[in-house]
């Protein structure tokens, strides 16, 4: 297999080029945070002004509660990811591994079926729903409504990567008299561990992106997650677009920061053959 130290110029370019599209967001939105808004009025330069990169940490000095909120989005990232993963771990094994049992196919539709209507047009029914359950003005209420929509991407996800398995190492574990859920948590869940950690990126980012369900459900500014208290600094006649782009940056780089490492494990996992001939 050829190296990357190897590829050719056009490679190394159309890889600079990815780079620079992908982390020009992030490197504007550093930029905007740290000029002054005479420079945003009069002309921003394409140089952030890293003599005033403690600006930046200004922001939880405004008034605002931006700690209270980064800290329920990571309640709601962390919940959603915890229970779409265990649910979506044992409802992809049974749909790889139990193919003959009534109602399989029309529980794998219903899944599928999830991702086929928006959000926006449940929003009435959840509210309702919630109100009867006291669910409402809740994170508890977020991490179940984000789990309803994330769980079924990360189910057909595992069960893929479960179709992948060699059923012949799960027989051969049965062999040796291992029952069966040690044959899914110690033999085939470790098989398929890049596989569950891409699931944990897409459920962790689906409720760390959380709007639209706080924007409904949540009453209370205190228990806002971080996206819906940004749309909070949006003024009817003034915007502090420096303030804005501060906390956006507080916002975006943990959850940067967690897909790298997650990536990692994921390579790492992809490269390490976990299936020996």
């Amino acid at each position: 297999m050829k190296r990357l130290t190897g590829a050719g110029p056009g490679r190394w370019l159309a890889v600079v080029v990815l780079i620079v599209v992908a982390g020009f967001p992030v490197y504007w939105m550093l930029n905007t945070a740290l000029a002054t808004r005479e420079e945003l009025f009069n002309g921003q330069s394409l140089w952030p002004r890293v003599d005033r990169i403690t600006a930046i940490f200004d922001v939880f000095d405004s008034g605002v509660p931006l700690l209270r909120w980064l800290t329920n989005s990571a309640i709601v990232a962390s919940g959603t990811t915890f229970f779409s993963l265990a649910l979506a771990v044992l409802a992809g094994y049974g749909l790889s591994r139990y193919r003959r049992f009534h109602g399989r196919g029309l529980i794998g539709f219903a899944l599928f079926a999830t991702q086929m209507l928006p959000e926006a047009l449940l929003i009435v029914p959840l509210y309702t729903l919630f109100v009867s359950l006291g669910l409402i003005n809740g994170l508890f209420g977020l991490v179940l409504a984000n789990t309803a929509f994330a769980m079924p991407v990360a189910a057909w996800i595992i069960k893929s990567a479960v179709d992948g398995v060699p059923y012949e190492i799960e027989e051969a574990a049965r062999v040796d008299g291992a029952p069966r859920f040690v044959i899914f948590s110690q033999v085939t869940l470790p098989l398929v561990a890049p596989s569950v950690a891409a699931a944990a990126v897409i459920t962790f980012f689906d409720g760390w992106n959380e709007y639209l369900f706080a924007s409904t459900f949540i009453r209370d500014s205190a228990k806002w997650p971080a996206s819906k208290g940004l749309s909070s600094f949006i003024g009817e006649f003034i915007t502090p677009l420096s303030t804005v782009f501060s906390a956006a940056l507080v916002f975006t780089v943990p959850a940067i920061v967690f897909f790298l490492l997650v990536q990692r494990r994921i390579v790492s996992g992809l490269t390490s053959g976990s299936v020996k001939g």
